[in-house]
């Protein structure tokens, strides 16, 4: 009989009495040891109980990443609540629908956003519970409640609860690149399978030292736990900028972090970054969107070989694949292109398969759909039959990715189907595109989009930041793209510019590109 997997709440008491009075997270000038963190998190399960909120009542958050954050999480968790995390650059038109859509009784939000609060109120439908987080010499709106009063109130632990395995612990919502954002449930097993393949697959070490300047709310709050089971300390930081975070390494002797590729390449680019002592950092998390060969191979060369890939979506966070540390290096020096073009291999319990349009399995270097098995697939979208039906079907996720394999087993992420170019009758990806176009010395940043065309229906256009100082002209990167991925998918246009559109998890914003190029038009390709 297979194990019963932990709920979050089972696993946030595991960590704290393992840990005991180490530091569990440093929040600026606070430190809170685990102790103190089960103590506040069961206090505030007991009050969230008061108000009549318990197993299967969804609290959404609207934080940035602070010591609070970590504490809710668990006590939602505790008393078999769901959580539905607001990604805080987001605007209060999408959080209103995801607070309605789903339901929400409860919103925990920290003073800073307590304008926006305010603006979206009116709008919410079914929240009876606003719970502000930090200090503010701001008096506390009618009707709401105090994080610290409700602390200050109850001083004992919750009534205790069951709560299933097969219990939504989350609800977190897709960027919404294809109309409104659909609310992906994630189980607790969900959770449970998320965190054992990162510990088993991210190199998460014991007595971490993590910094998180990623949102807690997206992929960095997926390590949270990991980082505390190994008895870690997770220092928080309010948001990404290179002079912190790499102050920050040095200062704390930070061991891990987490970035995506745009903060890599901010880094690197970065002219301070040589002034930090990085010697302490063994592992830097990377992931969310495709990285540029070129660039992670002058990452690894400038901060050396620290660097771990992961992959995943909402739909099965974070650990589907992973490309660890040691497999980015060949014979002591960065890997070729295979390699660090790739995401790596499946996760311990990950099983995949790329298919065809008919779902048949396609030949090793030949596209096809990422379609995978794992224990940390969603349970639906909610309120959503017919897209969960089209997600899941015959005991596969289907990714919507198109990859390639190769015959060592590397999966290399081509691009999304959506963002296909079909051009006279040809598939060219972007990604494979713009990572020839990163091979380019002059070549900064690189976006690729299927633009209108009379004859061919699509044509390749790329934008492109040149570096600082270096120059180069449209017919130079055609001809480079061209040699390298033959005249099809070399781009027929090239548009210089000072910056690319991202969305606010930082990837490239092909939709707000494409608008620029199809606007008015009946079809969008």
């Amino acid at each position: 009989m297979a194990a019963r997997p932990f709920t979050v709440g089972e696993l946030y008491d595991r960590a704290v009495a393992h840990g005991g009075n180490r530091v569990a997270i440093t929040d600026g000038p606070r430190s809170i040891t685990y102790r103190e963190l089960g103590d506040q998190a069961l206090r505030l399960a007991h009050a969230l109980q008061a108000l009549g909120l318990g197993r299967g009542d969804r609290v959404a958050f609207l934080m940035a990443n602070c010591a609070e954050y970590v504490a809710c999480e668990y006590a939602v968790a505790r008393i078999g609540a769901t959580r539905v995390p607001l990604a805080v650059l987001l605007g209060n038109d999408d959080h209103a629908y995801m607070m309605n859509f789903a339901r929400c009784r409860a919103l925990v939000y920290h003073a800073r956003f307590a304008a926006r609060v305010a603006a979206m109120a009116p709008g919410l439908e079914s929240i009876e519970h606003f719970i502000r987080v930090g200090a503010t010499d701001e008096p506390l709106p009618d009707g709401h409640l105090s994080l610290d009063a409700l602390l200050a109130e109850h001083a004992s632990g919750p009534s205790e609860v069951t709560v299933e395995p097969e219990d939504i612990a989350g609800i977190y919502f897709t960027g919404g690149t294809t109309g409104r954002p659909k609310g992906v449930m994630l189980s607790h097993r969900s959770w449970f399978h998320t965190y054992y393949a990162e510990l088993l697959d991210f190199s998460v070490g014991w007595h971490e030292v993590f910094v998180f300047a990623t949102p807690m709310t997206h992929a960095a709050g997926c390590l949270l736990l990991p980082v505390l089971l190994r008895q870690g300390r997770c220092v928080l930081l309010e948001r990404f900028e290179p002079e912190t975070l790499l102050a920050t390494i040095a200062a704390e002797r930070a061991t891990a972090t987490l970035l995506v590729p745009t903060m890599v390449y901010l880094l690197l680019d970065y002219p301070r970054r040589d002034a930090h002592d990085l010697t302490s950092l063994r592992n830097v998390l990377y992931g969310a969107a495709p990285i540029a060969p070129e660039r992670l191979r002058q990452a690894i060369e400038v901060f050396g070989p620290v660097f771990t890939q992961f992959f995943g979506q909402t739909e099965a966070p974070m650990a589907l694949m992973a490309l660890p540390r040691e497999a980015h290096l060949v014979d002591g020096r960065p890997a070729g292109d295979h390699v660090l073009a790739s995401a790596g291999r499946p996760t311990y319990p990950t099983a995949i398969r790329l298919v065809d349009e008919a779902g048949r399995d396609v030949s090793d270097g030949e596209p096809g759909e990422l379609i995978v098995r794992a224990p940390n697939v969603m349970s639906g979208y909610l309120d959503d039959a017919t897209a969960t039906s089209v997600a899941l079907r015959d005991g596969w996720l289907h990714t919507g990715d198109v990859a390639r394999r190769s015959p060592d087993g590397l999966i290399t992420i081509v691009d999304r189907r959506k963002d296909v170019i079909i051009s006279g009758g040809f598939n060219v990806y972007p990604r494979e595109v713009e990572d020839a176009l990163f091979q380019h010395p002059a070549v900064r940043q690189a976006a690729v989009v299927g633009v209108p065309h009379d004859k061919w229906g699509e044509e390749v256009r790329a934008l492109v930041v040149l570096q600082d100082g270096s120059a180069a002209d449209a017919t130079e990167l055609m001809a480079f793209v061209r040699a390298r991925k033959g005249r099809v998918a070399a781009p027929k246009s090239i548009e210089f510019t000072d910056t690319i559109p991202l969305t606010p998890l930082g990837k490239v914003d092909r939709k707000a590109i494409r608008a620029r190029y199809w606007a008015g038009r009946a079809r969008g390709v």
